[in-house]
């Protein structure tokens, strides 16, 4: 069984959601793990956005990449460029994926508009997660 670390600035949106989708896509095949180089919960909106897709994150916690150092992950996804700059040292086993996705929580603007840029966040993360366990995990 594979294990999956993905890794934020945060942990709050976008690790949030691949971890959601990757369980999702890999089933039984991965334990997926999520953390950030900090600690800011998760988000609501992720959360609801989340379950408009039929996923329940809202069990999912926010936790710091230091509390996993001791695992031997087979893959470790960075979703955000700062992560990967602050990426703590794995080892050699561990491959490396980066995909840079933005940050909605980071916009401004109107409910409706937040909700929107949730929405395509998502959906950029799921295409992104359906493509990772086709190609690695199953």
């Amino acid at each position: 069984m594979k294990k999956i670390l993905v890794l934020c600035t945060g942990n709050s949106c976008r690790s949030q959601i691949a971890e959601g989708y990757l369980k999702y896509f890999a089933e039984d095949k991965a334990v997926v793990y999520s953390a950030g180089v900090e600690t800011h919960g998760v988000n609501k909106m992720a959360i609801q956005t989340m379950l408009e897709d039929g996923i329940d994150i809202s069990n999912q916690t926010s936790n710091h990449v230091d509390e996993y150092l001791d695992i031997e992950f087979d893959f470790v996804i960075t979703v955000c460029d700062n992560a990967k700059e602050k990426c703590p040292y794995f080892p050699v086993k561990s491959k490396i994926v980066h995909k840079n996705f933005e940050d909605p929580s980071k916009f401004v603007g109107s409910e409706a508009e937040s909700k929107e840029r949730f929405r395509e966040s998502r959906n950029q993360i799921k295409a992104f997660c359906r493509t990772f366990v086709s190609d690695y995990i199953l």
